[in-house]
């Protein structure tokens, strides 16, 4: 058993200090050792999702990788997902809405259209409550979880090990710039998700995704630059949460 629940800051920080000089691969061996089969990778088929979808394969493959499938990721991401599900083996499950997107969208409308009060409650729906439920089905206490400093200024003062609500939430890639990215994945042999070609820098969801294109920001690139983070890595408040 973990001792994810009890955490204090104190301990925080001093796993925060030994990550610092552990490598990626070594981080992902420390958490699983640390938190058994309390721990989980997410991923969302993105980019760049292969870096770490092939270092857990590498250093704790019986991982569960959780995927929350939207209904409305791009044709593109469904096949990317099937083949580095096949080509790294992974202990893949996934997760839906409770709710039909046809049905969604009956009752509320297009709610990504609806400003950022709208985008927050896609979010809730869409992600954020499958992934809580993913988390308590699995008995999940910790989260591995890809996201870098540099991808946006949301996660610039990032930690390698934050608790979020009732989870411990571990960034084994913090650090790693674009290049570092780059250079693993042609180290490796890894596949590019389709997308990339066509000028996509990430990819979440068809109606909120665009490719870069000159004079945005990458962080523009999602969610008509209202916002960056769709809610899975933000504090929701709300004590029935997990996450």
């Amino acid at each position: 058993m973990s001792t994810a629940s009890a955490l204090e800051p104190e301990q925080l920080a001093t796993w925060n200090e030994e990550w610092q000089d552990l490598d990626a691969g070594q981080r992902i061996e420390w958490a699983a050792k640390q938190f058994g089969d309390e721990l989980v990778l997410s991923t969302s088929f993105g980019i760049q999702s292969a870096v770490m979808l092939h270092l857990i394969s590498q250093h704790a493959p019986q991982t569960p990788v959780i995927f929350i499938d939207t209904g409305y990721l791009f044709p593109e991401t469904y096949r990317y997902a099937d083949r580095l599900t096949e080509l790294l083996d992974l202990n893949l499950k996934v997760y839906q809405p409770q709710m039909t997107p046809a049905r969604q969208e009956a009752l509320f409308g297009k709610r990504w259209e609806q400003g950022k009060q709208g985008l927050q409650e896609y979010g809730l729906m869409n992600k954020v409550e499958p992934m809580n439920r993913a988390l308590r089905e699995l008995g999940a206490t910790a989260w591995l979880s890809g996201l870098r400093r540099v991808q946006a200024s949301t996660r610039e003062q990032l930690q390698y090990i934050e608790r979020q609500n009732k989870t411990t939430k571990l960034y084994p890639i913090l650090e790693w710039s674009e290049r570092d990215v780059y250079y693993y994945m042609q180290q490796h042999e890894l596949p590019q998700h389709p997308l990339w070609d066509q000028g996509y820098v990430s990819v979440g969801d068809v109606h909120s995704t665009r490719p870069l294109e000159a004079g945005m920001n990458p962080e523009d690139t999602r969610f008509g630059g209202l916002k960056r983070e769709c809610g899975l890595h933000e504090i929701s408040g709300n004590n029935d949460y997990q996450i």
